[in-house]
């Protein structure tokens, strides 16, 4: 890849510039070993002109008709208070090298902004007489062509990034008012105080910390130093944001649809290149590599880290290593879903014979239901281990078996426990379920025939005024499905490959 300019490029610039010539620089001072940028003022003055017009597209953002409503349910929450929902920053991967941005879930819900669109932005919902609110997105303007940070700056320069979408492009997207992000300060500091019709701020604190830091500041500065309680304040307006996310609008079951389908993409595209990467080494990860592309071409990315889970990897949860073999004979956990660029994603679970038969034995493993006790491996009775005094079956289903899907795979994961434990299911909400049994290599209570084998079988479901809608329902999890299927694809991949 092509090396970027940091700070510490610019401070070691600084410096040589400051140097007269024939001057000492100490070799421990130095900061940086790469090439330099030029800093000559012609290669200033070349860079500066001969540069043809490059607008980004503009195109309305289809959640653009679904925010509106969103933040006006967030306004009437919080009459009469500043809200202050940062995108976030990107973050290091090592040294200069971020990871690929993705804004944070709340301001994508506020925004419907999705994909990598811009790193460092803000969404202030200002406070108006009336109660309402004005929404106010704050972004960096484009640093193109007719700019220095055009060629200069290595986070937001269109030479080094490409073109980006800017204030007057963000606002035509999204329909929300967009300013200078260097504007933020004063507009987050505008009448914040303790008395009469004065402002308070709430910020959803754990974003963004630049932007919580000036938030910190302000509040100091304008009577609320209590911070444990400003603490409180900000937790609430996260925690709102979080359940407000559990009913789905028609935008949102409808990016999840979509998910859906690429993810059966992409188990389609696992399952062409299984029969060829049997007793292949680290052959978890050719398959891993068969899902994430489809991910990347069909969306944004993948929803969380893939599971390939083989043979006595299977038990373990969160197997995201993916470094083992996958042989034949074995039962195979995939636990996948993609992204689309809205930032919804799906969340399916899958166990495949790696033969493309199941044997009798892993049949009546894949079809189990309250057998723990009747295969004589629960070592008390049903009532017992269901009771809260009890649970013993937990050991071999320490996981739970449900939770909401979004934005986060794990979605409305800051709300209250009466509002998503201990409510109740509601048309509009989207869950996954995933039974499964997981029986780990070196389990010495149970026998060894079972050890080293893991199943979950994971859906994506819909509660609709009828009743629950298996969104999920086109990705084969019956048997005689689940054969059929392995081998058309299997077919496939062999008339690929010649």
């Amino acid at each position: 890849m092509s090396e970027v300019i940091t700070e510490q490029d610019k401070a070691y610039e600084a410096r040589e510039e400051a140097a007269a010539p024939g001057d000492d620089q100490p070799m421990g001072d130095r900061v940086n070993n790469r090439s330099l940028r030029p800093r000559s003022d012609a290669f200033v003055e070349f860079m500066s002109s001969g540069w043809d017009d490059n607008e980004p597209a503009i195109e309305r953002l289809a959640s653009a008709e679904f925010t509106p409503a969103r933040l006006q349910t967030l306004s009437e929450a919080f009459p009469g208070e500043r809200l202050v929902i940062p995108a976030g920053q990107p973050k290091v991967r090592n040294n200069d090298c971020d990871y690929a941005f993705r804004p944070d879930s709340a301001f994508s819900y506020y925004t419907g902004l999705g994909q990598d669109y811009e790193a460092g932005a803000v969404l202030v919902l200002d406070p108006n007489a009336d109660g309402t609110h004005t929404p106010m997105l704050f972004v960096a303007p484009r640093a193109d062509h007719y700019t220095q940070d055009f060629f200069k700056d290595p986070h937001y320069g269109e030479y080094w990034v490409g073109p980006r979408a800017g204030l007057k492009e963000l606002e035509a997207m999204t329909g929300i008012e967009t300013h200078d992000i260097a504007q933020l300060a004063d507009m987050l500091g505008k009448n914040v105080g303790t008395e009469p019709g004065a402002v308070q701020l709430r910020v959803i604190s754990a974003t963004d910390p630049q932007i919580t830091a000036m938030v910190q500041g302000l509040r100091a500065e304008h009577g609320f130093p209590d911070e444990a309680h400003n603490t409180v304040h900000d937790d609430k307006l996260h925690e709102f944001a979080s359940e407000a996310r559990m009913e789905k609008d028609g935008f949102e079951v409808r990016e999840i649809r979509r998910a859906v389908d690429a993810t059966k993409h992409g188990f389609d595209n696992i399952l062409r290149k299984l029969p060829s990467a049997l007793g292949k080494p680290r052959s978890e990860r050719i398959l891993e590599g068969a899902f994430n592309a489809v991910s990347r071409e069909e969306g944004n990315e993948v929803g969380y880290d893939t599971i390939i889970a083989s043979g006595a990897h299977a038990p373990i949860l969160h197997w995201i290593r993916n470094t083992g073999t996958v042989n034949a004979g074995e039962l195979l956990l995939i636990d996948a879903g993609v992204e689309v660029d809205s930032l919804y994603t799906a969340d399916i679970t899958r166990t495949f014979p790696t033969n493309g038969k199941f044997t009798d034995f892993q049949k009546k493993l894949y079809q189990a239901a309250e057998r723990l006790h009747d295969w004589g491996i629960l070592p008390v009775d049903v009532e017992e281990s269901l009771s809260p005094e009890g649970q013993q079956h937990r050991r071999w289903l320490a996981c739970g078996v449900a939770h909401h899907l979004g934005l986060d795979v794990h979605d409305c994961a800051q709300a209250r426990y009466e509002s998503y434990q201990g409510a109740k299911i509601t048309p509009g909400m989207v869950f996954t379920i995933e039974p499964g049994l997981y029986f780990r290599e070196d389990d010495l209570m149970i026998p060894p025939e079972y050890r080293g084998i893991g199943i979950r079988i994971e859906d994506d479901v819909l509660m609709t005024e009828d009743g629950p809608e298996w969104i999920s329902a086109g990705i084969p999890k019956q048997i005689d499905d689940v054969e059929a299927w392995m081998a058309q694809m299997a077919a496939e991949g062999a008339k690929d490959a010649r």
